[in-house]
């Protein structure tokens, strides 16, 4: 059966439609980084070898195998060839603190683990906490060499059986110093997005974002089941995603806000030849109308935006080079895909009104792994039975059927397309002897979107300077959690029924916070 014939049927797997397009594509380049290319007649026979040394290793159907590394041909390949065995790859984030991974490698119940030199170095605290073998992607002494752990060449695995309902993929909605939430796609969740028509068989598609992120596989995952070239970049760069997309002729693009701004803020942007391009697409964080407008003007292709959630739902899509006078919105529900609103009351609102957005589609989460309290607090029930997910935003649908966003319900901030969830950040504030207690808001920034600031009174008695509290805490919480300030205040605003009055905060807020 070829590509295009089971991309047609009701459902398949990816593992499934990579062979037969290494079949009809041979030597066609699939995944290209820094250092190497390789084909899909490659691609598939190196997915071979890791499922097969997967399986000899024990790994069973349905069983997480975790990786966490740079990303690169390897990780590409390893993603795949974890689906063939009938395994569930559950990535990680190496931005998150030592803590959190060996959290999320037990959470998953991981007993192999892919990860590279950075990872390991970091992980050096933690080593006695995490049991799973390690196999070192980048040939390092992280763990196994790659290589050395692969099956032979020529080996092939034993065919599995995939349920529709069976985990995809695991992804963590938070590597932060609290508990993450394991999200578990289905494989019917992502057949449906693998058969977007949107990534044609000759498309080159800039993947810049992490393959840990789901806005990443939204667009890697079609990219590669259609028979397109995926250029990966190991960490997103502005200069070097321009000279990348004129050197491969990128026809597709996944970037989230903060990527174009910077892109655009380069004075040489105009400079590069990027005739090339067919279409952009942006996710996970607020997109200004302003900078989708300089986005129309400036970059050559269309531009599609994407509302939605990791958990899956219903999602939107403004296809702002049709709708230049929607730009203010996040588009549409896509089609399959019922968006209502809802009030406080949990009962449905008419068109105009304002309510938290909840969804249902053929793309929604299992739930999240382990924590069916969480999964139930997600859902939403309709008056006729059906269950959708609760996304914390609350909107509005226009006269046209747009959704405009008005806030986000929850107090979640997306930093750079990363979610930063501010009670973690306050858990680790408060851990200080100093500290009475925190509250945490994300601000504007022009270089990341969002970023988060803490306001933090203290016990009776103590004394510290905010720069020193800021520090202790910067350290022990991961990359993109980090403070950008930190506001000593006397006490935390409250309503009459105790909830701290996190607007107030916000808005009153003055400081530096674009660092």
């Amino acid at each position: 059966m070829t590509a295009e014939e089971l991309l047609a049927q009701d459902f398949g797997t990816l593992a499934d439609v990579i062979r037969a397009q290494a079949a009809e594509l041979g030597e066609k380049p699939a995944l290209v980084d820094a250092n190497r290319t390789i084909s899909y007649r490659e691609l598939d026979e190196l997915m071979d070898r890791i499922a097969a040394a997967l399986q000899r290793d024990g790994v069973k159907t349905g069983e997480a195998v975790a990786v966490c590394a740079t990303t690169s041909v390897e990780y590409g390949a390893t993603f795949f060839g974890i689906l063939r065995a009938g395994a569930v790859v559950a990535p990680l984030a190496p931005s998150s603190t030592p803590e959190s991974l060996a959290m999320m490698l037990k959470d998953c119940g991981a007993r192999i683990f892919f990860l590279d030199s950075g990872v390991a170095k970091q992980l050096q605290d933690v080593a006695g906490e995490i049991s799973a073998t390690r196999i070192a992607l980048d040939g390092s002494d992280a763990g196994q060499a790659f290589e050395a752990w692969l099956a032979p060449a020529g080996a092939r695995p034993a065919p599995v059986e995939i349920d529709p309902d069976q985990g995809f993929n695991i992804i963590y909605s938070s590597g932060t110093t609290g508990a993450p939430k394991g999200i578990v796609q289905p494989h019917r969740m992502r057949w449906g997005q693998i058969r977007r028509g949107v990534y044609p068989q000759d498309s080159v598609t800039m993947i810049s974002t992490p393959l840990y992120s789901n806005t990443t596989l939204v667009s890697y995952l079609p990219t590669i089941s259609n028979g397109g070239t995926a250029v990966l970049m190991p960490k997103f760069d502005a200069e070097q995603f321009l000279k990348l997309s004129e050197k491969h002729r990128a026809t597709h693009a996944m970037l989230v806000p903060v990527q174009y701004r910077r892109l655009l803020e380069r004075p040489d942007f105009d400079s590069y030849d990027l005739s090339s391009y067919r279409m952009k697409f942006a996710t996970s964080a607020p997109f200004s109308a302003e900078l989708k407008r300089q986005v129309l003007d400036r970059w050559p292709g269309g531009l599609i935006e994407y509302y939605g959630m990791t958990e899956g739902g219903g999602s939107c899509g403004l296809v702002a080079h049709e709708y230049p006078d929607k730009l203010h919105t996040v588009g549409k529900p896509l089609p399959g895909h019922d968006i209502r609103l809802i009030g406080e009351d949990g009962q449905e609102l008419p068109q105009g009104e304002i309510g938290e957005v909840v969804g249902r589609s053929g793309a929604m989460m299992v739930g999240y792994h382990n924590q069916p309290g969480k999964t139930s607090e997600a859902e939403w029930w309709s008056p006729e039975g059906l269950r959708y997910i609760r996304t914390g935003d609350v909107g509005r649908f226009d006269e046209d059927g747009f959704l405009t966003l008005m806030d986000r319900k929850k107090d979640m901030i997306i930093s750079g397309g990363f979610n930063i969830y501010p009670s973690d950040l306050e858990a680790e504030i408060v851990k200080h002897e100093a500290v009475l207690e925190a509250a945490v808001v994300g601000v504007a920034s022009d270089k990341w979107g969002e970023t988060p600031v803490a306001f933090v009174a203290l016990k009776p008695g103590q004394k510290i300077e905010a720069e020193a509290l800021k520090a202790w805490v910067n350290e022990r919480l991961g990359k993109t959690q980090r403070l950008a300030d930190l506001k000593l205040v006397d006490g935390l605003p409250r309503s009459h029924i105790g909830k701290v009055l996190k607007r107030e905060l916000r808005d009153g807020y003055r400081g530096a916070a674009t660092a």
